[in-house]
Order: C-alpha cells, then structure tokens, then sequence
C-alpha cells in the first residue's frame, strides 16, 4: 500500500475533525517511507485526496479511514495497562499483514510507536481527551457495524497476551461509550469465543431469565447488526473477519437454543 494512498484516504476523513490532533503523527510517519511512493500519477492526481469519497478512491478511503481509526484506538488500549507487550504488538502485525501488505504492516506499526511517543509527550489526560475526540469523529463517519468490527478488534488485542486487564476493559469501554456504543456490545464481545452457557447470554446480551421469544429477538437483532456484508465495504479481508465473528455469535446462540431445547 503506497503511502499516499494512506494519506488521500486520512485526509479526506478527517479534514476539519479531531483527528487533526494526530495528523502530524501518522503523515510523518508515512513521509519516512520516501517521497518516491508518494509521488505516483494516483497519489498526484487532485482525485486521489480531494475525490478520496469517489467510486475507487471512496473504497480506498473507507479502508485507509477504518485502519487509521483502529491504529488510533489500539495504541490507547495497549498502554491502558502502562505496559507495550509483544504478543499485543505481533496481533497487530498480523493483522496488518494479512489485511493490508507488507508495507502496510510496516508502516501501521511505525505510526503505532509514534502514538506512543504522542502519548508520554502529552500526558495521559491529554491523550485521552484526543482518543475520545477521535471516536467521535468514528462516530460520525462510520455506520455501526463498521464500528461494531472495530471494537471487535480492540477486544481481540486485548486478548492477545492470553489475559484482559481490568483496565483495558474500562479502556474499551471508554471507547465504545465514546463511539456512541452500547455497553452491552463490549460485553458481548468479550465473551465471544467462549464456552459456557452464561457466556453465550452474554455474547446475545440478555440474562438466563430471558423468555424464549427474548433470546430469538436478541439473536435476530445481532444477526442483523453483525452480517459480513455490512461491512462489505472495507473490503474481503476485513470481511472474512467478520464472518468469524458472526460464526461465534450463531455458536453462542446455538449452545442456548441446545440447553433450552429450541
């Protein structure tokens, strides 16, 4: 991914937002890589950053914007516990590769460091302060379940050194507050993947006293809201993803439908 694709695609998202607080962050970081990627005919082209929300251009953007925002949100959930641990880091890496390339993976996890550079320089109130404009930002430019797969991903690194800590989850929660979320969505997705029955309620969001046509609701509506075509848009890869995540929610509700004999 050339690097000016990544800026056409953060430009047109966040020009005039509060993301301009991280602006200078991430487009040094991209610069680093050499001007020669920047300065193609695409990256050139007055279409590239002010047409970024065109047919091509807007797919690249909705991408660039969804993988910006995540790099943002995931540097704040990695320090909320004071510590950068490798295992956290590698996730992200992996991500980044597999989604994006090579030179994005190396790129992302530059502007990773330099976000944590941002952060001891500006103090953790101020950095706060930022990351809560920019899921506001989030907020306004991404439909729900775009955010909903982007949460998902914040619990996943979370997740990643085998233990969440307490506060990390208040850091996720934080964030999906500030991204106009419901709370229950950060509890279903901390309990996907498990293997309990109280975690599957949890995953569905309702509690064991639920009536049968409670349960069948809440699956239909997280059915609805998680379906990998919603987030089409972000492309294959980031579709793929979903589809695990929608696989763990159907499993959740197949363990209740089975202990409730539906």
């Amino acid at each position: 991914m050339a690097a000016g694709k990544w800026i056409g695609g953060i430009l047109g998202w966040m020009t005039g937002g509060p993301l301009g607080a991280l602006a200078g962050v991430a487009i040094g970081a991209m610069f680093d890589y050499g001007m020669d990627s920047v300065n193609t005919p695409a990256s050139n082209s007055a279409s590239s950053v002010s047409g970024v929300y065109g047919d091509r251009n807007g797919y690249e953007g909705q991408r660039n914007s969804f993988l910006f925002a995540m790099l943002v949100l995931v540097s704040y959930i990695i320090k909320a516990d004071g510590r950068v641990m490798h295992s956290e880091m590698e996730l992200v890496r992996r991500f980044l590769r597999s989604n994006f390339g090579d030179a994005a993976a190396r790129q992302g996890e530059d502007i990773l460091h330099r976000l944590f550079e941002e952060h001891k320089r500006s103090g953790n109130s101020a950095f706060r302060n930022t990351v809560a404009d920019c899921c506001a930002q989030i907020a306004a430019n991404m439909d729900y379940a775009q955010r909903l797969q982007l949460l998902n991903l914040l619990v996943l690194v979370a997740k990643a050194d085998g233990t969440v800590a307490t506060e990390e989850v208040e850091a996720i929660r934080e964030c999906a507050a500030w991204m106009r979320m419901a709370s229950t969505d950060v509890d279903s997705m901390l309990n996907l993947g498990g293997d309990s029955l109280e975690a599957a309620y949890k995953v569905l969001g309702v509690p064991p006293t639920a009536t049968d046509d409670e349960v069948r609701r809440a699956y239909r509506k997280l059915a609805l809201q998680h379906h990998p075509d919603r987030v089409a848009t972000l492309g294959e890869d980031i579709r793929k993803a979903a589809e695990k995540k929608f696989q763990e929610i159907n499993e959740a509700k197949e363990r209740i439908y089975k202990a409730r004999g539906l």
